[in-house]
C-alpha cells in the first residue's frame, strides 16, 4: 500500500477537499503526506517593466503569504487526524513538473490532487496541471473530483 502521499494544493476548494480526502486517506492506511503549493517564478514580463523593484518584492512577499496560508491547511488537517507531515513551497512557472520533481525528490508514491474539471475551450486554453501530471508522472496520480 502507499506510505508517502504528496498532496499539491493550489487553494482552491476543490484542492482543498482534495486534501482533506488526502490526508483521511493517508490516516486510514498509515501513510506521511506532504503538502505542496507551487508558486510562479516570474511575474509576468509586461508587469515588470512597468513596475518598481519595490513592488515587485511586494507580489513576491504577497504570492508566498497566500502559499503559506494554503499549506497551513494541510498541516492543521494533517495533526487533527495525527498523520506525519511536511510542507513544500516550490517556486516554478510549470507547476506539473514541480509537483512531479517534488514527488520524486521526496520519495512519494502517490499524487492525489484535483481536477478542476475544465473542458473544450476552457481546458485547452488554461491547460490542465492534472492532467499533464497523469500523462508525465511514473508515480501512480489518484485525482479527486
Amino acid at each position: 500500500m502507499f506510505r508517502h502521499i504528496l498532496l499539491p494544493t493550489d487553494g482552491s476548494e476543490l484542492s482543498a477537499a482534495a486534501v482533506q480526502q488526502g490526508i483521511k486517506f493517508a490516516g486510514s492506511i498509515g501513510a506521511k503526506v506532504t503538502g505542496l503549493c507551487v508558486m510562479p517564478m516570474e511575474i509576468p514580463f509586461f508587469y515588470q517593466k512597468r513596475m518598481p523593484k519595490e513592488a515587485l518584492e511586494e507580489s513576491y512577499q504577497r504570492l508566498k503569504k497566500m502559499a503559506e496560508t494554503y499549506l497551513s491547511v494541510v498541516a492543521k488537517t494533517a495533526v487533527e487526524v495525527g498523520v506525519a507531515y511536511d510542507l513544500v513551497c516550490e517556486n516554478s512557472d510549470f507547476p506539473y513538473d514541480a509537483i512531479i520533481r517534488v514527488a520524486e525528490e521526496k520519495g512519494c508514491d502517490l499524487i492525489m490532487m484535483a481536477s478542476h474539471g475544465r473542458r473544450g475551450v476552457k481546458a485547452f486554453l488554461l491547460g490542465s496541471e492534472t492532467q499533464k501530471v497523469l500523462t508525465h508522472s511514473k508515480i501512480p496520480v489518484l485525482v479527486v473530483r
